[in-house]
């Protein structure tokens, strides 16, 4: 018998013992047996694709697709008459072959690259924001049942020097660092930028956000704004910039100064953060030094509501020659109160100037001292890039360093400022554009971001590269050039 004329002849047979729903599971085995034969999809797809072992199969029973991974008694007594869509796929990654019925969001996911249609005409046709359209192509993707070309927002390979990771060269997030606002309720003796600047316009705000969302598009990747200030908190419009980049379905951080429970409720409301920054300086006296008067309790306070209310969270450090032995003690305090601690090293430029790093081998002991601290301290977390000099000599593994791919500036976030100035980093003077002027596109195209990406010629042929690069904006505020010299605190030739 064909077997493809085999479940319609089950249509039509019964008796004793034969399950009335056994014509639909042979339409379901039938699907499964040519997903299964199926071929993969072709290397080097550029665009959005249905995976092509995907098969959709309408039956007039409920529930039959458990009956695929296990088949007890008491899955087939809940096979029930009712109309119900299976699809079957294999995962493009492994080949396992998955069956069940469809979600919420399945057959549109589906329905939209078949029909070719644009997810803003969807949007705009069912009255929704495009972000629900986005997250839904997103999901389906994630289930396997789009395919999505890779990455296209990778670095330069250096061909003079070793062959980097795939998952160190090929970024799947872009972020804007967004400082919104100068406007700041705290006034920290290391502050980068207290420069009187405009708060960022709203309408030219709501055009970048969709710029952000065509720029992660286009290179088959999730876009990220991670809003600062100044304080973001006191930008007039925060709550509706926010509203608007969760209807875009941005991922977003939130870098800032803390706040009251009413706040943060209206912001899950609208969208969980995907954490929630705030710094501290050290314990609470050398912390009020910097930061003010009752900072360290009301920021540990916020830090409890926030963990109590399941808003991820962190805490930054500016590491400065005076609170190098601060970090591990804080870090025994911040036990379960907050979900990571990490620092980043000061760059001496605005009033942190008037500050001072700890000298390289000050640096190095207290970098050995963090390191052999991370078992113990499961707060602690990585940020730093030259952590992996230690790492590389231990054989205990590398971390993809400062942005995920050493020190991301101008790669996978750039920043911008209130008054519209884009730099490759907010640490250091790094000018590339100003959106007020120019596209996200053009900005990260410019001649400026490009030479930010390439980093320092000194770390070229470094078979650390991928994962470190050093810190430019420490590099320059001792009077260096980022571009051709190295971090001052590398200290991997020395590293025995």
């Amino acid at each position: 018998m064909n077997p493809v004329s085999f479940p319609e002849f089950l249509e039509h047979q019964g008796g004793l013992g034969i399950p009335p729903f056994l014509s639909g599971l042979a339409h379901v085995e039938l699907s499964r047996h040519k997903a299964i034969t199926a071929e993969n999809a072709p290397l080097g797809i550029n665009s959005f694709s249905l995976n092509p072992t995907l098969h959709i199969t309408p039956v007039r029973w409920k529930n039959l697709a458990p009956l695929f991974v296990r088949a007890k008694k008491r899955d087939i007594d809940k096979v029930v008459p009712g109309n119900e869509t299976i699809i079957i796929w294999c995962l493009p990654d492994n080949g396992k072959l998955m069956i069940r019925a469809t979600e919420p969001g399945d057959l549109l996911a589906i329905k939209l690259l078949a029909e070719d249609i644009d997810p803003l005409d969807a949007a705009c046709e069912a009255g929704v924001p495009v972000g629900i359209i986005d997250a839904v192509m997103r999901e389906a993707i994630w289930k396997g049942l789009v395919l999505s070309p890779p990455s296209m927002l990778c670095r330069e390979q250096d061909i003079t020097g070793p062959s980097p990771r795939e998952d160190l060269i090929a970024a799947e997030v872009f972020s804007l660092q967004w400082h919104l606002t100068q406007e700041c309720d705290l006034h920290c003796r290391h502050c980068y930028d207290r420069s009187s600047r405009r708060a960022f316009p709203f309408e030219r705000a709501l055009t970048l956000l969709d710029e952000l969302r065509a720029f992660c598009r286009s290179r088959f990747i999730r876009g990220q704004v991670s809003l600062s200030g100044g304080n973001p908190l006191l930008y007039p419009q925060f709550l509706d910039l926010y509203r608007a980049a969760a209807e875009r379905d941005f991922m977003i951080a939130i870098l800032g100064n803390a706040s009251d429970r009413a706040t943060i409720e209206k912001l899950v409301d609208i969208r969980m953060p995907v954490y929630y920054q705030v710094s501290l300086e050290g314990l609470e006296q050398h912390n009020d030094e910097i930061r003010g008067a009752g900072n360290y309790r009301r920021t540990v306070d916020f830090l409890r509501t926030l963990t109590e209310m399941g808003v991820p969270n962190m805490v930054m450090l500016t590491l400065t020659r005076h609170n190098l032995g601060q970090v591990i003690p804080l870090a025994e305090k911040l036990e379960g109160i907050t979900g990571g601690l990490t620092f980043n090293r000061l760059a001496l430029f605005g009033e942190g100037a008037s500050l001072e790093l700890p000298t390289p081998d000050e640096y190095r002991e207290f970098l050995e001292a963090y390191a052999s601290a991370l078992d113990s301290h499961p707060v602690l977390t990585l940020k730093d890039s030259l952590l992996n000099t230690i790492f590389e000599r231990d054989n205990s593994g590398l971390f993809g360093g400062c942005a995920g791919y050493g020190c991301g500036a101008a790669f996978n976030f750039v920043s911008i400022l209130s008054d519209g100035e884009v730099h490759a980093c907010r640490k250091f003077p790094s000018p590339i554009g100003n959106i007020l002027i120019n596209s996200l596109e053009d900005v990260y195209a410019s001649k400026a971001a490009a030479r930010y990406r390439s980093g320092s010629d000194a770390c070229s042929g470094c078979s650390l590269n991928a994962v470190c690069r050093g810190c430019p904006a420490v590099t320059a505020s001792l009077g260096l050039d980022p571009f051709t010299d190295k971090d001052p605190y590398c200290f991997r030739h020395r590293i025995s």
